[in-house]
């Protein structure tokens, strides 16, 4: 499965982002869901790929099984710290299992003191792109950050780090999640500005709990708008339920209205949780914009 030939055949393409489970445990829980999620009927599934290697062989088997459940899968890679040749490894062993989709992201630099860089390791992510696309017949996807990286220098220079990117053999953008549609859509008019002309699909990430949501802010500079904030204030933060509704409702607004001005697909950070996803996609379906 190619991403490309999706968003090249019909609007929108729903995909789903998963990461690897750690325990036995975990695993239970994510087999079943996968085949929760998978009854939304999504147009593919992604698995991530831990910093530095960190969940090489957790990520290789979480691929091994949504393909064994005949899912449309594409595999991240997260190349920073390894060296060409491990790179290499883990693409055979996805080429193996007939992933025809990689996306590829450079990673958090780990913090572990153990860790250790590849002196051969690339630094950019826009230098691995020209590397597999030089070595692999894949379709490359690549990572936009609507707010500019947390490491950028300025959202212009991103731009041209992403113009890199896809100059280099990018075919698809998928972004980091945002929570005021405004920051996509300036985004999109300057990428296109900059002559960035393929896909740039909106990642959403509904609210969970209040806790994650301010955690990955922070980590990933993502601003939780006043709008939000005060939807927050107003929930008895307590109340798990009552957050996830609030989480959903939010989300399935913004995707509403993303859908309503054309964009190519839709991405859910799912964060291995059935219930928020399945029932945005319902709502959305059910509306007749899926």
């Amino acid at each position: 499965m190619r991403v490309t030939e999706l968003y090249g055949k019909k609007k929108p393409v729903v995909s789903l982002e998963f990461f690897p489970p750690r325990n036995e445990k975990a695993t239970e829980e994510f087999d079943k869901t996968v085949d929760r999620l998978a009854e939304s009927k999504p147009d593919y599934m992604t698995m991530t790929f831990g910093a530095g290697g960190s969940t090489r062989d957790g990520s290789y088997q979480g691929v091994k099984l949504l393909v064994s459940k005949q899912q449309p899968t594409a595999a991240y890679i997260a190349g920073y710290g390894l060296a060409p040749q491990e790179i290499s490894e883990v693409l055979n062993g996805y080429k193996d299992l007939g992933i025809e989709t990689i996306y590829v992201i450079r990673g958090d630099i780990p913090k572990e003191a153990t860790f250790s860089k590849h002196p051969k390791s690339f630094s950019y992510a826009s230098d691995m792109i020209a590397y597999i696309k030089k070595n692999f017949d894949f379709t490359l996807g690549c990572a936009g950050y609507p707010e500019g990286h947390i490491e950028a220098q300025s959202l212009e220079k991103d731009i041209e780090h992403l113009k890199q990117k896809v100059d280099n053999g990018a075919e698809y953008v998928v972004t980091q999640y945002f929570f005021d549609n405004d920051f996509y859509y300036s985004y999109v008019d300057k990428c296109r500005a900059s002559g960035i002309h393929v896909p740039i699909v909106p990642g959403i990430m509904p609210v969970y709990t209040v806790k994650l949501i301010l955690s990955l802010c922070k980590i990933c500079g993502s601003t939780l708008t006043s709008d939000l904030q005060k939807k927050l204030d107003a929930v008895n933060q307590e109340d798990k339920d009552a957050v996830l509704n609030l989480g959903i409702d939010y989300a399935t607004d913004q995707c509403r209205d993303l859908l309503d001005q054309g964009v190519d697909g839709l991405h859910f950070y799912t964060m291995d949780r059935s219930r928020s996803t399945s029932e945005i996609i319902g709502r959305l379906r059910g509306e007749g914009l899926l």
